[in-house]
């Protein structure tokens, strides 16, 4: 089997999964109620995907090397958009603060 054939079954493979996941959920649920210890569950699922998209990215300067001192341009400015998004509670305004203080300091610092 050839390689572009191999790329494009694994390809397909990993969508029916996919779609058989989600599916599953909506087959299980579609007629009877959610159990109230799943729904709880489920909405932690958004805060725990972003922090484990968000966190690497901050602390994590280079693959294997852990910042979390003030030289940590990344780490400041998220900090600062977090107090942001507890104070004011606008996606907009930590988004932006958050932005300013990381180029901010890219330029001062370097």
């Amino acid at each position: 089997m050839d390689r572009e054939l191999t790329i494009w079954l694994l390809i397909f493979a990993v969508g029916a999964l996919t779609y058989t996941a989600r599916l599953s959920f909506i087959a299980l649920f579609a007629h009877r109620e959610m159990p109230p210890l799943m729904a709880q569950a489920l909405k932690h699922v958004p805060v725990a995907m972003v922090t484990a998209i968000v966190v690497p990215a901050v602390v994590f300067t280079m693959p294997g090397e852990l910042r979390l001192d003030v030289g940590n341009a990344k780490l400041i400015a998220a900090l600062v958009a977090g107090a942001v998004a507890a104070w004011r509670q606008s996606a907009v305004m930590t988004i932006a603060v958050g932005m300013i203080v990381l180029w901010s300091l890219r330029y001062v610092v370097g």
